[in-house]
């Protein structure tokens, strides 16, 4: 990174960072490692990692189970309905969510996607509670290559998941396993989503563009991403979009709400979208989250006079953030069946604000 976008956060590409050292016992080796995700996390918000132990094939698995799934028929697709899970587990069709309000169906974001998570069994307490982000996953029957090829991918990237909360704790000058106490049944969901070809969605030249997923922040700690294709793009501290395209055995790893908040804004959130484009595409986010009754607030190390944010649940706040933006959830709150967790009226704004709609 460069020294002006150290400063100003301006930055006009995403900083490539070797971790395998946080797989070892070289502790200075390691501290190098969590000094540049610092950097990252603290100017840009997102980082590219390699090094990070998941080996291509069980990724070409990953991505060859989801065009076997998304290429079925749409009424076999939507036997495994998200609305069907009491989860939040499942089939997600085009339409059924987008981060706007919802009311122009022109601005839907065009993509569709599978949800899952950690599984668990019908009577798990937490599930029997009424944690709507924990239970069972949906898996097609007929498919069973999938839940096997798809839940082994959703491990290691757990894990490697683990290994980053190591990297930013010591980021922080935090111990190595400060948020282990966290993560001992975290509500982090694993998404398959797919943008099929559609060559009119290339933009005619002073055409105004569409998105496939329009300008957010993730609600979780943090994102670990990996893309088949372009059409990520970032927005730094001047307004400006920075694309980011897949980089060669390596994953995006953005900044989410909860981190932000965690570290009082030294850690940023960072504003992304999706672009269309007319090439079929497939994204595969994990977002790392922690355990659902966790309080998310500024931990106390980072209050130097001013708490910026307020204190909430972790599970309170992805159920509310979801309801927001699913379609199925937006009806059960309409109906009076469902409430927003009353603690989520103020934790909505993170990261840098979009300075202008694109």
């Amino acid at each position: 990174m460069s020294e002006t976008e150290a400063k100003g956060t301006a930055f006009t590409s995403i900083p490539v960072i070797d971790i395998s050292a946080l797989f070892g016992e070289d502790e200075e080796a390691k501290m190098r490692v969590a000094a540049e995700m610092a950097d990252a996390a603290g100017n840009v918000g997102f980082l590219y990692v390699k090094g990070h132990n998941i080996p291509r094939e069980m990724i070409e698995k990953l991505e060859a189970r989801a065009a076997e799934f998304f290429a079925r028929p749409l009424e076999e697709k939507m036997d495994l309905y998200i609305g069907k899970s009491r989860a939040h587990r499942g089939y997600v069709p085009t339409g059924e969510e987008g981060f706007y309000d919802g009311t122009d169906p022109a601005k839907t974001d065009k993509k569709e996607a599978f949800d899952l998570s950690v599984e668990l069994p019908e009577d798990d307490p937490d599930h029997v509670k009424g944690y709507r982000m924990l239970g069972p996953n949906q898996w097609p029957v007929d498919m069973p290559e999938m839940q096997r090829d798809v839940y082994a991918y959703y491990e290691a990237a757990m894990a490697l998941g683990h290994k980053l909360f190591e990297g930013f704790a010591l980021a922080l000058g935090l111990p190595e396993d400060h948020f282990e106490q966290w993560l001992t049944k975290p509500p982090s969901q694993l998404r398959l989503v797919h943008y099929p070809a559609d060559p009119a969605r290339a933009p005619l030249e002073g055409q105004r563009a569409e998105w496939g997923i329009s300008a957010h922040t993730d609600y979780e700690c943090f994102t670990i991403l990996h893309v088949t294709a372009p059409g990520l793009q970032v927005m730094n501290a001047n307004g400006d979009w920075i694309d980011a395209p897949p980089v060669e055995g390596a994953f995006v790893i953005n900044i989410g709400d909860m981190l932000e908040a965690m570290t009082n804004g030294r850690f940023i959130a960072t504003p992304h979208r999706v672009r269309n484009v007319p090439d079929e595409r497939f994204s595969f986010p994990l977002f790392c989250s922690l355990d659902y009754d966790t309080q998310i607030e500024p931990l106390r190390q980072f209050i130097d006079g001013e708490k910026r944010y307020p204190g909430y649940g972790a599970g309170d706040h992805l159920v509310t953030q979801t309801m927001r933006t699913f379609n199925y959830l937006k009806k059960l709150v309409a109906a009076g069946e469902l409430e927003l967790p009353e603690s989520e009226d103020r934790a909505t704004a993170f990261g840098r604000r979009e300075k202008e709609v694109a």
